[in-house]
């Protein structure tokens, strides 16, 4: 790959990879916390509901955080039923009620028994050489298993095995696996490595890398997720989804 564009590309990852970059990004809702596991779940579900305008999205999942009293953690372990009543009006374009309810309750089984949401992404056998496409896969076949889960509700945990691209769920990832200590992933997680990491393609980011030539694929899928990926593995091997930031930032900002 030629020198010049990695030189652009590591420019704009300087650029946007800064807290100047979290106000107006969907990653600003799990900073309002310091407790892992807030950040978890706030971060999970800041990155399920981040379709649509940015300013909605952050709205959107600030309003989650008043329902559950400003406290996500506290108030999933400790509701009592009545309390959930309070959900009964939460939408964000296809995210229903339904859907909410489920969450939580998904939640309070599985800090029942996890102190880290990490365990749900890590199938058996993981090993540091493949991708998170087994990760993926496990999470969402453990979130769509438990008791009472709504068939609707499948359709917003996204897996490869449906060929998607999983942009959301990467975002996540991304935000808890990646350590380099900037101030906006956090890093939380040890068993994922960011080696390992692919990256989240949304429009912005599949338009400009295909601009530049780092995607000839047309669809925005997983191979195509999985193909970029590669491509940006020759300008950095340990940590390929750190171009996250430029291609986003290229393509949101409007420079390309």
């Amino acid at each position: 790959m030629h020198s010049s564009l990695k030189s652009l590309l590591d420019e704009k990852v300087e650029q946007y990879n800064r807290p100047g970059f979290i106000a107006h990004d969907p990653i600003s809702i799990p900073h309002r916390f310091t407790q892992k596991q807030d950040i978890e779940i706030m971060g999970l579900w800041a990155a399920i509901l981040a379709w649509g305008q940015r300013p909605v999205i952050i709205r959107k999942a600030n309003e989650l955080i008043d329902l559950m009293d400003g406290a996500p953690y506290d108030f999933i372990r400790h509701h009592e039923d009545n309390d959930l009543k309070r959900f009964l009006s939460f939408k964000h374009r296809t995210f229903n009620a339904t859907d909410t309810l489920y969450f939580l309750h998904f939640f309070r089984e599985y800090y029942q028994t996890q102190n880290s949401l990490e365990e749900a992404f890590v199938p058996p056998d993981f090993s540091p050489a493949e991708t998170t496409r087994r990760s993926l896969e496990t999470f969402h076949d453990r979130f769509c298993c438990g008791n009472y889960f709504p068939p609707r509700t499948r359709k917003h945990i996204a897996t490869p095995a449906r060929n998607s691209s999983c942009k959301r769920l990467n975002m996540f990832l991304r935000w808890m696996v990646r350590r380099d200590d900037r101030g906006v992933d956090f890093g939380l997680w040890q068993r994922i490595q960011p080696s390992q990491l692919v990256m989240p393609i949304d429009v912005h980011v599949g338009r400009v890398a295909r601009k530049l030539g780092l995607l000839t694929r047309d669809q925005t899928d997983w191979t195509a997720a999985v193909a970029l990926t590669d491509t940006l593995k020759q300008f950095d091997p340990t940590d390929p989804v750190k171009y996250d930031f430029a291609l986003f930032g290229l393509g949101v900002e409007g420079e390309m």
